[in-house]
């Protein structure tokens, strides 16, 4: 669905429907770092030997996704603008 298409049929601006896109986008970041650091505690827990490796694996992971949640916000004000 088009941006017009959509703010025609909702009565929502450019501003609006990139601020509902961002939000939407936010979701999968979200979910991928809370199962990210749930498998890490898991790993951990069952080989704590393992620990320092998994938490460094798990930081870089967290930093890869929170990369896609802030690409999506700039893609938000740039969309906005």
């Amino acid at each position: 669905m088009s941006t017009l298409v959509l703010a025609a049929t909702t009565g929502l601006t450019n501003k609006g429907v990139a601020a509902l896109t961002y939000g939407l986008g936010a979701i999968g970041p979200g979910i991928g770092i809370g199962y990210l650091v749930g498998q890490s505690v898991q790993a951990m827990a069952r080989q704590p030997e393992a620990a320092g490796m998994v938490r460094t694996t798990m930081f870089l992971g967290i930093a890869f996704v929170e990369a896609l949640a802030l690409i999506g916000f700039v893609v938000f004000f740039l969309a906005g603008a």
